[in-house]
C-alpha cells in the first residue's frame, strides 16, 4: 500500500540531472545522501521531506526589521517584530503563538483607518491589514500552527459579518472585543475546564503521572491538582533534544513543591512503566480522524504507554481541532533548523531556545558535527512534530468533557468557526 509521501520522493529523485547521477555513481553512492553533501544546500535536504518548507535562518532583530522595511514598507513594525519572535522561537506553543497573533491584530486595528475613498472597509481590513500580516508570518518566519489558522479564520469571519454601513470606530471595537472574547473563552476558560475534567482522573494520593516536554494545559492541570485540590502525586517528565522544553515544566512543577523526576526520551524504556499510572500529553492539533499532532517524541511516549496498558489522556482545546485527516508525520509537518541537531552540549541560552555558539545554528567549535555541512554522506533532519494515532490515545480532554478519539469529527462539526463567532458576539 503506497503512502502519501511516495510521490514526493519520486519527484525529488527525478529532478537529478544525468550529470549529477553520473557523479553520484562515480563517487560510489547510489542511495540517498551519498556523494551529494557538499555541492549546495539542496543536497543537504532529506528527500522524503523535500516537500516541506525550509526553515529560515534567524537573523538579528535589527537586520530582520531592515530587510522587511526595504522590501515592504507598508507593513506595520509590529508585524515583523512578532515574526522575529516566531522565527527565533522566543514564542513557542500553540496557545502562546495564537495569543501573540491576536494581540498584534488588536494593535494593528487600533492604529488603522480605512482610506477615505474606501467603498467597503471590510475588504480593506481583510486585504490591506490581515492578509499581509498573516502571509508574512507564514512565509517569511514559520509555518502557522493550526491554532493560529483557526483563530485567523475566526477573525476573517468576524470582519465579514460586520455591517457595511457601521461606523469604523464601532466596527473596530466589535473586532477587538471579539478577539478578546476568543482568547478568554477558547483558551483561558478552556484550559480551566480541561484542568477540572482531567483532575478527576488523578487520585488523592499515590499516582505517578508521566508527561512529555512542555504543555501549558498539562502544567495547569497538574498545578491545580496539587495546589487547589491538595492531591499528592509524583510526576515523571520526559524530555528530548533539541528544544528541551521539559526543563521549563520541571522548573514550574518543582517550584510548586510537586515531586518530579526528569529523564530524556532515549531513556524512556528504562523508566519502570509499571509504576506509571497515567500519561498526560499536550497537543498542537487534533485531526478529524482522532490523530494527535504534538511535539516530536510524543508518539513514542504514547506507544510505550499503550504497550504497558497505561491510559493516555491528551489535553487539547477545541479551537485546535483541524478538519484535515492525517495518518503519518510525513505529509504535514514542520522542519526545524538542522544545525540544532548537531548540538551535543545541550546548552540552551535563555528562554528563546537559542544555543551557545554561532547564530546560524551550526555546531560549537570543536564539536564532532561542526563540519556536518561538508560531509557528503551526512544529512541532518530536525522535525518539529509527530502524529500519535488514535489507537494509542485513551481519551481527549477538552473543555466540553473527556471524549474518545472517535468523537472528534462530531466535535469539529459543533465547534465550527461560524458557531464560535456567534457565541463570541
Amino acid at each position: 500500500m503506497s503512502t502519501p509521501s511516495e510521490p514526493s520522493v519520486k519527484r525529488s529523485r527525478c529532478k537529478s540531472s544525468p550529470e549529477e547521477e553520473k557523479k553520484d555513481g562515480a563517487e560510489g553512492g547510489d542511495g540517498e545522501g551519498r556523494g551529494s553533501g557538499a555541492r549546495d544546500g539542496e543536497d543537504k535536504m532529506v528527500s522524503l521531506f523535500s516537500h516541506l518548507p525550509r526553515p529560515k535562518a534567524p537573523p538579528g532583530l535589527h537586520d530582520h526589521l531592515s530587510a522587511v522595511s526595504s522590501s515592504n514598507s507598508n507593513l506595520h513594525p509590529a508585524i515583523p517584530t512578532l515574526g522575529h519572535l516566531y522565527l527565533t522561537r522566543s514564542i513557542i506553543g500553540g496557545n502562546a503563538r495564537c495569543r501573540a497573533m491576536l494581540q498584534t491584530f488588536a494593535l494593528l486595528l487600533q492604529s488603522y483607518d480605512p482610506p477615505p475613498t474606501s467603498r467597503d472597509y471590510r475588504h480593506d481590513v481583510d486585504h490591506a491589514l490581515l492578509k499581509p500580516a498573516f502571509q508574512h508570518w507564514t512565509t517569511q518566519c514559520r509555518p502557522h500552527s493550526v491554532s493560529m489558522g483557526n483563530a485567523f479564520s475566526f477573525l476573517k469571519l468576524a470582519v465579514a459579518n460586520l455591517d457595511r454601513d457601521m461606523e469604523w470606530d464601532n466596527a473596530r471595537k466589535i473586532l477587538i472585543d471579539s478577539m478578546e472574547a476568543y482568547v478568554t473563552e477558547r483558551i483561558e476558560y478552556a484550559g480551566k475546564a480541561i484542568s477540572r475534567y482531567a483532575g478527576t482522573k488523578i487520585k488523592e494520593r499515590g499516582d505517578v503521572v508521566l508527561v512529555f516536554g512542555r504543555s501549558e494545559v498539562v502544567n495547569q492541570l497538574l498545578l491545580d491538582a496539587a495546589l487547589v485540590d491538595g492531591k499528592s502525586f509524583r510526576v515523571i517528565i520526559v524530555d528530548s533534544r533539541p528544544l528541551l522544553e521539559g526543563r521549563d515544566t520541571l522548573a514550574v512543577l518543582s517550584r510548586a513543591g510537586i515531586p518530579c523526576a526528569y529523564v530524556l526520551l532515549n531513556a524512556l524504556s528504562y523508566v519502570t512503566m509499571r509504576e506509571v499510572t497515567k500519561v498526560f500529553l499536550g497537543a498542537s492539533a487534533l485531526m478529524s480522524n482522532g490523530g494527535v499532532l504534538s511535539r516530536i517524541g510524543a508518539s513514542c511516549v504514547a506507544l510505550l504507554a499503550n504497550e504497558n496498558r497505561v491510559p493516555v489522556l491528551v489535553g487539547c482545546e477545541t479551537y485546535k481541532i483541524c478538519n484535515r485527516v492525517q495518518l503519518e508525520s510525513i505529509t504535514g509537518n514542520e522542519l526545524g533548523n538542522p544545525g540544532e541537531v548537531a548540538r551535543t552540549d545541550c546548552a540552551r541560552a535563555g528562554p528563546s531556545n537559542r544555543w551557545m555558539g554561532d547564530e546560524e545554528g551550526g555546531a560549537v567549535g570543536g564539536d564532532v558535527l561542526e563540519d556536518w555541512k561538508d560531509r557528503p554522506n551526512l544529512k541532518l533532519l530536525n522535525l518539529m512534530y509527530d502524529l500519535t494515532p488514535s489507537d494509542f490515545v485513551t481519551g481527549i480532554v477538552t473543555e466540553v468533557g473527556i471524549l474518545p478519539p472517535s468523537s472528534v469529527a462530531v466535535l469539529l462539526r459543533e465547534m465550527s468557526p461560524e458557531s464560535a463567532f456567534k457565541g463570541a458576539s
